[in-house]
């Protein structure tokens, strides 16, 4: 950590007031391009995607439940897995309890993943969440949606993941994506993120850059090498990662 000089309260205001002017430029522009993203074309889903839930199939539309607008957390869970992925899980962590309040502003969240339903249940069972949970085994979903790549699309090495920005070094993929359904039952791709695209969903994140040592990931093998699932911190070793 770099060192601080020590100031009186008054000198503390004055520092603290023009980092507040620098705080209040970078909400605007925040606001200006969520404005942005809003404004964004949209794309029609015309392909039929069913997933495995614990009330039988679903298809993308069902999974709306009657609200216009719908949240898919792309959770990495590859079908070979015992686990799901770590960083994933301390998203989830965050947007677990949120699922009411974004349902009574018209917007249904829910996780997707390839491992089949019974290891997504268990795991949910484990970590104690409440959220909707489907697997997308047998589907395009993953694939078409950019969080999962075949074996040779691993292997080339290509800039395969986030808008062809990156390459992915396995086949799981983090990523968000939101859809609209109007009321004739139109499904329309509005808008996915992917990388550090997600930060912005993760609260805990933004706690941490409010410290005086940040997120404190200087050093480490990869940013979130420290992460653990959320049962395994009294552990004295960092658990092995799925994902970076």
């Amino acid at each position: 950590m770099q060192p601080h000089k020590i100031v009186s309260r008054e000198e503390w205001l004055k520092a603290r007031k023009s980092h507040l002017a620098h705080e209040k430029e970078f909400t605007h522009a925040r606001e200006r391009l969520n404005e942005e993203r809003r404004s964004l074309p949209w794309v029609k889903v015309d392909k039929t995607y069913t997933f495995d839930g614990p009330n039988g199939q679903q298809t993308l539309a069902d999974l709306f439940k009657g609200r216009p607008q719908l949240v898919v957390q792309h959770f990495m869970f590859d079908p070979d897995w015992d686990e799901a992925c770590k960083s994933c899980s301390f998203w989830a962590d965050g947007f677990e309890r949120m699922v009411p309040h974004l349902a009574a502003r018209d917007t249904t969240l829910v996780a997707i993943s390839r491992a089949p339903l019974e290891k997504l249940l268990a795991f949910k069972k484990r970590m104690g969440w409440t959220f909707d949970w489907l697997s997308s085994a047998g589907s395009d979903f993953n694939y078409d949606f950019a969080v999962s790549f075949t074996p040779d699309q691993v292997k080339s090495g290509a800039n395969i993941y986030n808008f062809g920005t990156s390459a992915f070094h396995i086949e799981e993929a983090p990523g968000i994506s939101v859809f609209y359904r109007d009321e004739a039952g139109n499904v329309f791709h509005t808008y996915s993120c992917y990388a550090r695209g997600l930060d912005m969903m993760n609260a805990a994140y933004h706690y941490l850059d409010l410290t005086p040592l940040g997120r404190h990931e200087e050093g480490l093998p990869y940013p979130m090498d420290w992460v653990r699932l959320r049962d395994r911190y009294e552990s004295a070793s960092p658990s092995a990662s799925c994902c970076s």
